[in-house]
């Protein structure tokens, strides 16, 4: 893995690809387009060249991650490997697993299967004819 010395900079959505951040790059290069990845505060395109010691914001659905760019390489290797590709911020690591636990509390959502059955419907109709009678 080069890391560092052989490369001096790197198109932002290949390193977020080789990172591991996005299964495609091209997911990786439509993040960078609709603003969800900033470079040092700054919104970027995807050809945009980074360098060592970058700050880089990245949000993925819910969550958000503050690294800092520790090494460049042009070959996608393991998650293991990935991660040795930069670090996360105390910070970020703090606000993503508060925002993970309470995601966690909250009551799961409703799941409607589709389209009421006859039976379902009944049940509608008798739990509001209930309803008006109070």
């Amino acid at each position: 893995m080069q890391v560092g010395n052989d490369i001096e900079k790197q198109r932002i959505d290949k390193w977020l690809w080789v990172a591991r951040f996005f299964k495609t790059r091209s997911l990786a290069s439509e993040a960078v387009e609709r603003g969800r990845v900033t470079l040092n505060g700054n919104r970027i395109k995807p050809a945009k060249q980074i360098s060592l010691d970058d700050i880089l914001t990245v949000r993925i659905g819910n969550y958000s991650y503050e690294i800092k760019v520790l090494g460049l390489t042009n070959k996608r290797e393991s998650a293991t490997e990935a991660q040795k590709l930069y670090r996360e911020t105390d910070a970020s690591r703090e606000q993503r697993e508060l925002l993970s636990a309470r995601l966690k509390a909250q009551p799961p959502l409703f799941y409607n299967k589709g389209r009421p059955t006859k039976r379902d419907r009944r049940d509608i109709e008798r739990f509001f004819t209930n309803q008006e009678d109070n």
